[in-house]
């Protein structure tokens, strides 16, 4: 079982940055593939950022593309995502997502466990 835990969210202005952290439990963070999702009011849960078990650039969303950078600290069971020229269409609830056997890791299919979200509002 990973327990994950969201922080960093909050009210930022167009333009600036917001740095998220997950916080995992247990001992086998390592071994998972980390995902960052976000959902908006009335649309559909997406994928913005991913990360493999052994870090790397990781993938991203092309709307985030260039604005957001993804990272995870094995050794203290962390992962980041770095928001910087924020849009008032980043305003969602983020969830982070753990898991092992995925086809693809921009789907919500494979992620076995599911942070309960922090809010990030991005005003005009």
């Amino acid at each position: 079982q990973v327990q994950l835990v969201e922080s960093g969210g909050g009210l930022v202005q167009a333009g600036g940055s917001l740095r998220l952290s997950c916080a995992a439990s247990g001992r086998t963070f390592s071994t998972y593939t980390m995902a960052w999702f976000r959902q908006a009011p009335g649309k559909e849960r997406e994928c913005v950022a991913a990360i493999g078990w052994s870090g790397g650039s990781g993938w991203f969303a092309d709307s985030v593309k260039g604005r957001f950078t993804i990272s995870r600290d094995n050794a203290k069971n962390t992962m980041y995502l770095q928001m910087s020229s924020l849009k008032p269409e980043d305003t969602a609830v983020y969830f982070c997502a753990a898991g092992r056997s995925l086809s693809n890791i921009y789907l919500q299919v494979g992620y076995d466990f599911w942070g309960q979200g922090t809010q990030v509002t991005v005003s005009s």
